[in-house]
């Protein structure tokens, strides 16, 4: 089995695939992201081909290039009833009969690891936390990828999980293996899982090929009262929690956003399927924001940022954290800060990854000079979005060509702002509130006291609009930056 790429960006006047078969050998191709490709047949020769192929213009939050251009996916088949050393898929039970006979024999135990796992569950009152304690560990196996071609099942069978827990370092499925290990020497069942990393539109149900995966993780078997945003139910096996151990960022319950919504290979002999890995609603993967900020009668501030991060949100925040140096992660966190605030000086940046909760705090405390405009002495002009919003889609151009990409968050904010002694509120922002099919905003602003408050919220549903539906994204888009440019107005009296 093999697939062929057309091509990919450049232009290409010609692109062609020929195969010459043994007699007797039948060949069967599966045509996605194009209409049929039909081959040229002479004799055991087919020949596919496609010309005057166009250049794809890159454009931001577009699909992966291998969901945009025509690619073939081949298989070569024996004849019925001939002997031959190679395994052929005619199903997807056939892949997962394959690497079920790679994987199971590997999950290799012995008393140091028995006593490893007993020490990690150590204080552990459920399942879920018995699962996520091993997790973690399996987390931090130093990450290494070593292919040995064929002598290795063609690069699909994982190393010992004895080996691998003496070494202290393997791959995804190396990882995968060892946790599948450590939760049999404390009476936990799972299973490995064959997925595409980095683009879940990828897989195609079509075409039964352990090829189409990339990567490894697992499904451990758990009781139906286990409730996490990645537990599935499988009709034979019972409910399955997936998790990637490769991912040092992501709490066991979760799995990163680059492989919600993948069709993924369960691994379990007969009783192995192709299933869909359930996706985060968007508020799994929501921020929420709280501002305290102290207004100044010459528009000078002196503010706090309270943020606490779940799911995606936060795996990304810790991955910031964890990877940049501490200076390299003030001087992000200044550049953010200072965007929307000019001339601001940050005192104190707390961070919390809290990978055992499943959130991670951010605590900023800043001052701005001058971040309000006085005009002639009697009015002060400033916004109240303080911060921009992070990760966020910006799309400018009037026109486009391919499909959008959106994945799903959720965004809350509540701004309150002191206002300065000797000031009332003018104007506010008009109330805002937009409801679309991939997502929905509101904002608002309200006084109560000597105090103004502005909420924002954004909630953005996974989505691929095409590109005939530009427009209306881009004006969704247009119409809360407008929003977010609105100013209080405050008058002295």
């Amino acid at each position: 089995q093999f697939e062929w790429f057309f091509h990919f960006y450049e232009p290409s006047l010609l692109s062609r695939l020929v195969v010459e078969l043994p007699e007797g050998w039948s060949v069967d191709a599966v045509t996605f992201n194009h209409s049929e490709i039909n081959p040229v047949v002479n004799g055991n020769t087919h020949i596919w081909k496609l010309e005057n192929l166009p250049y794809i213009n890159p454009e931001p939050f577009s699909p992966s290039v291998m969901n945009l251009v025509p690619r073939l996916a081949v298989s070569i088949l024996p004849p019925d009833g001939a002997s031959t050393p190679f395994r052929f898929f005619r199903n997807w039970t056939d892949v997962s009969l394959w690497l079920t006979e790679l994987n199971n024999p590997q999950v290799v135990l012995n008393d140091a690891m028995i006593f490893k796992a007993k020490e990690l569950i150590s204080g552990a009152e459920t399942d879920l936390e018995k699962i996520r304690a091993i997790a973690r560990f399996a987390q931090d196996i130093n990450y290494i990828s070593i292919q040995t071609g064929v002598g290795r099942g063609g690069g699909y069978r994982p190393h010992s999980a004895a080996e691998v827990f003496e070494k202290n370092y393997g791959d995804c499925k190396d990882k995968t293996n060892l946790m599948r290990a450590l939760l049999k020497a404390v009476g936990i069942t799972s299973y490995p899982v064959s997925i595409f990393s980095g683009n879940p539109y990828y897989v195609r149900e079509e075409w039964p090929s352990p090829q189409q995966f990339n990567h490894s993780i697992i499904a451990v078997k758990v009781a139906a009262s286990t409730e996490a945003p990645t537990v599935m139910q499988h009709e034979t096996l019972g409910h399955l929690l997936l998790f990637d151990p490769t991912d040092a960022y992501t709490i066991a319950g979760e799995i990163p956003r680059k492989e919600q919504g993948s069709p993924a290979l369960l691994i379990a002999g007969e009783e192995g399927k192709l299933f869909r890995v359930p996706e985060a609603s968007p508020q799994a993967n929501r921020t929420e924001r709280k501002i305290g900020l102290e207004l100044l009668a010459n528009g000078s501030i002196r503010s706090r940022i309270e943020e606490v991060m779940y799911g995606e949100s936060a795996s990304i925040a810790r991955s910031e954290f964890q990877e940049l140096t501490q200076d390299s992660y003030r001087k992000m966190i200044e550049a953010w800060v200072s965007d929307s605030a000019r001339r601001s000086e940050i005192s104190r940046i707390d961070f919390s990854p809290d990978i055992s909760e499943g959130r991670s705090d951010l605590n900023v405390d800043f001052t701005a000079e001058r971040y309000g405009q006085v005009i002639q002495g009697r009015l002060l002009v400033f916004n109240p979005n303080i911060v921009s919003r992070r990760n966020e889609i910006v799309l400018t151009e009037p026109t486009r060509e391919l499909p959008v990409v959106v994945e799903s968050r959720a965004f809350n904010e509540d701004v309150q702002v002191k206002l300065p002694a000797g000031f009332i509120v003018d104007e506010l922002p008009e109330a805002v509130e937009l409801k679309k099919s991939f997502g929905c905003y509101r904002a608002e602003g309200r006084v109560e006291k000597m105090n103004l408050i502005y909420s924002r919220s954004l909630v953005m549903n996974r989505a691929v609009i095409p590109a005939g539906q530009y427009e209306e994204i881009r004006q969704f888009l247009v119409a809360i930056r407008n929003a977010e440019q609105s100013p209080v107005v405050l008058v002295k009296q």
